[in-house]
């Protein structure tokens, strides 16, 4: 499985926005976009004139990189975005924030989908009672993801009861904390995605 294994805070840094990928210290002063708000390497301190295609580029470059999906499923799912029903765009997102590894994150489990997609790997959670170690899982509604029973004393998994407070779970999602589920109570709309992306730009890339 092909991933993006160098400097997180490089992506964030070229993309000029916090795409909380480092977790909680993206919250901190330690934040690279907070202490170099420009784009990395020699060059990166300069401004330049965007061309349309670069605007667009830019956009979907920065989808990609916040729910870390590289280039080949970004075009799978874009695809299926524009064979469904409604706006291509919007139907894009929701594709993207159904994922296994963005849920898991969106429950509170992970401090970025980055160790979410790491857990899921490991096979920590179900889905409706069947073990799915497949992070570009997509739910649907009524879907219920549990942790797997041997892994609730996993120290990362404590995340989900000792750091509560930290969880700002969707409208989308419902969450037993007793238990530790959730459960897929609709489909994400636009309102629910917090990644400010322009994904009419996206469209506009993949349609010429």
């Amino acid at each position: 499985m092909a991933r993006y294994t160098d400097a997180s805070c490089r992506l964030c840094r070229r993309e000029g926005d916090k795409l909380f990928l480092k977790g909680d210290r993206c919250y901190t002063d330690k934040c690279s976009v907070s202490r170099r708000g420009y784009a990395p390497g020699q060059h990166g301190q300069q401004k330049k004139k965007m061309s349309e295609y670069g605007l667009q580029l830019r956009e979907k470059q920065k989808a990609k990189r916040f729910y870390g999906v590289l280039e080949g499923q970004f075009r799978k799912y874009f695809d299926m975005a524009t064979k469904g029903k409604g706006i291509t765009g919007e139907n894009l997102l929701q594709i993207l924030e159904t994922r296994l590894d963005n849920v898991v994150y969106r429950m509170g489990a992970a401090f970025s989908r980055k160790e979410a997609r790491q857990l899921v790997t490991h096979g920590h959670f179900t889905i409706n009672g069947n073990r799915v170690d497949i992070p570009s899982y997509l739910v649907k509604v009524g879907d219920v993801i549990a942790v797997k029973e041997k892994s609730k004393s996993s120290p990362k998994i404590k995340l989900l009861t000792e750091d509560g407070a930290r969880r700002i779970l969707p409208k989308w999602l419902n969450f037993d904390e007793q238990n530790l589920t959730s459960t897929v109570i609709a489909l994400p709309t636009r309102e629910d995605v917090d990644l400010q992306v322009k994904e009419h730009l996206i469209v506009e890339l993949y349609s010429k």
